[in-house]
C-alpha cells in the first residue's frame, strides 16, 4: 500500500505542474489585431464607443436643454424668489433628464457603429485571406494561407468605406455628403489601420504587405507566420 502510494504521488505531482491555459493567454494573441481575438475585441471596442458616446451625449443633450427650457419660458419669468427657485429646480430636472436620455441614445448608437466597422474589418480579413487561397489554388500554388497575413491597414481602409457608406444610407444624405463622409471613413480607417500595423510590428507580428516588400526588393525570404 505503502508503496503504490509513492508510486502515484510523482505522477499527481507532475499532472499538478502541468501549467494549464489561463484566461489572460486566451484573450491576448499576437496574431490578432491589438493582440486581441474578435469575441473579446468587439464588447472592448463597444464599450469604449459607448462611454465616449453616452459623456458627449450627456454634455450636449443638457446643454440644449437649458437653452431650450429658457426659450419656452421666455414669456413667463417668475418674478418673486421663490418662483425663481421652481424656475431653477424645474429647470435642473429637464436638464438632467435630457442629459441622461441623450448620453444613453448617442452611447448605443456610438457602440453600434463601432461595432459594426469592428466587424466589418474581421470579415474583410477573412474575405480576403479566402481569395488569396483561392488564387493560389488556381496557380497550382501552396496555399495554405493564415488570415493574420491579411490582417493590415487595407481592411481597415474597406472597413471605414463600408461603414460610411452605411452611415450615409441610413441617415439618406444626398451624394456630395456621402462622398464626404466616405472620404472621412477611409481617411480614418487608414489611421486606425496604420497604428495597429504599427502595434503590431512592436509585438513582433509579420505584416504581409511588409514581408512582400521585403521579398521583392531584398530577396528575403517570408517568415513563417503562426496564426
Amino acid at each position: 500500500m505503502v508503496s503504490s502510494k509513492l508510486t502515484e504521488s510523482p505522477s499527481k505531482a507532475t499532472e499538478n505542474s502541468t501549467p494549464q491555459p489561463s484566461i489572460s493567454s486566451f484573450m491576448r494573441s499576437s496574431s490578432d489585431r491589438l493582440s486581441l481575438p474578435y469575441p473579446f475585441r468587439l464588447p472592448l471596442g463597444m464599450t469604449a464607443a459607448g462611454l465616449a458616446g453616452f459623456v458627449l451625449g450627456v454634455s450636449h443633450g443638457s446643454s440644449e436643454a437649458a437653452l431650450r427650457f429658457r426659450a419656452e419660458n421666455a414669456h413667463r419669468f417668475p418674478t418673486t424668489q421663490t418662483g425663481w427657485y421652481l424656475y431653477h429646480k424645474s429647470k435642473n430636472y429637464n436638464v438632467a433628464l435630457e442629459g441622461i436620455f441623450e448620453g444613453f441614445r448617442m452611447g448605443f448608437k456610438q457602440a453600434f457603429w463601432v461595432a459594426l466597422f469592428i466587424s466589418m474589418e474581421e470579415c474583410v480579413d477573412r474575405g480576403r485571406t479566402g481569395l488569396v487561397r483561392q488564387w493560389k489554388m488556381f496557380k497550382g500554388r501552396p496555399y495554405d494561407v493564415e488570415v493574420v497575413a491579411s490582417r493590415d491597414f487595407v481592411s481597415s481602409v474597406l472597413a471605414g468605406l463600408g461603414t460610411a457608406g452605411a452611415f450615409s444610407v441610413y441617415n439618406r444624405f444626398p451624394v456630395y455628403t456621402t462622398t464626404r463622409m466616405a472620404k472621412m471613413g477611409a481617411k480614418a480607417g487608414l489611421v486606425f489601420g496604420v497604428v495597429q500595423d504599427l502595434l503590431s510590428m512592436l509585438r513582433g507580428r509579420h505584416l504581409g504587405y511588409v514581408d512582400f516588400v521585403k521579398r521583392h526588393t531584398f530577396g528575403t525570404s517570408e517568415h513563417d507566420v503562426v496564426k
